[in-house]
């Protein structure tokens, strides 16, 4: 019987022992913590967040009475699609990609004040509200054309926005501007009618251009024939002017007397004919 006892005794002990290892081990990991690369640590006292994040690497909590919580902190994507309406009251379709981290500082007031969801309950609704206040300043064609200049607004209002509860917004994407089919098709229909707008402008100023040169070549033509006529008539005044001046009585008389077949007249009305002739002769 006393080695009975003995022995139950010695079993006791064991168990005991066993059992005090064990909640040692317990406690003893209870009290460690480890904070992952790209993370850090909200600790929570009772429940009470403490003003002072863990970083990353091993840390000591009280056991029990202690909680930490990891924040992500790493770059992460989120995708919106909703709708909007622009400046000419035109509905858009939009898909953004937003890429965003919380900031290291910032880990335990963001728990504090939105908790885990900062996705759902701050990002994706500011994301939503800033895209309507941007578009409504924007007709449909220039959220087209401007799209880059759109992108960039919607970056700085989006931080502006977000920054204070500590979400940093690192990129910004307009994955897709989509409208109704309406729109597109009158869309459609103007640039097709702006388009032969530019061609029947094109092939009149072809035209006309066509006529001015043939125009032109008309004049040069006329004023080519001008210039000849005119030169040709100023050479042949001077031809005879200069015939005119050539000429004199005496040259007058020798062309007359080369001419003369030495008979005068057979008919004489008067003197005045051999006169004329015997004047020659002298």
């Amino acid at each position: 019987m006393f080695r009975d006892k003995a022995g139950n005794f010695a079993v006791g002990r064991a168990v005991a022992t066993a059992i005090v290892v064990l909640l040692l081990l317990i406690v003893l990991g209870g009290s460690v913590v480890v904070v992952e690369a790209g993370q850090t640590g909200v600790v929570l006292t009772f429940g009470r967040v403490s003003p002072v994040v863990l970083q990353e690497g091993i840390h000591f909590k009280v056991p029990f009475a202690q909680n930490v919580i990891a924040i992500n902190n790493r770059i992460v994507k989120t995708e919106v699609t909703t709708e909007a309406f622009s400046k000419d009251l035109q509905t858009v379709s939009t898909v953004i990609a937003v890429n965003y981290h919380i900031n290291k500082s910032s880990s335990a007031e963001i728990y504090k004040q939105v908790g885990l969801g900062y996705d759902d309950v701050l990002v994706i609704p500011a994301i939503n509200e800033v895209l309507k206040a941007v578009t409504a300043n924007y007709t449909a064609q220039q959220l087209v054309s401007s799209r880059g200049d759109v992108s960039i607004l919607l970056d700085e209002n989006l931080n502006t926005k977000l920054n204070e509860y500590g979400v940093v917004v690192d990129d910004l994407n307009i994955i897709n501007w989509d409208f109704t089919e309406e729109y597109i098709s009158a869309i459609e229909a103007k640039q097709v009618a702006e388009q032969n707008l530019i061609k029947t402008r094109t092939e009149q100023e072809q035209a006309l251009v066509i006529a001015n040169t043939e125009a032109q070549k008309q004049v040069i033509a006329a004023q080519a024939q001008a210039d000849k006529i005119r030169l040709l008539a100023d050479a042949t005044a001077e031809s005879n002017r200069t015939i005119a001046e050539s000429l004199s009585d005496i040259l007058i008389r020798y062309e007359l007397l080369q001419k003369w077949d030495g008979q005068l007249p057979k008919v004489t009305g008067g003197a005045s004919t051999f006169t004329d002739i015997s004047g020659l002769l002298q």
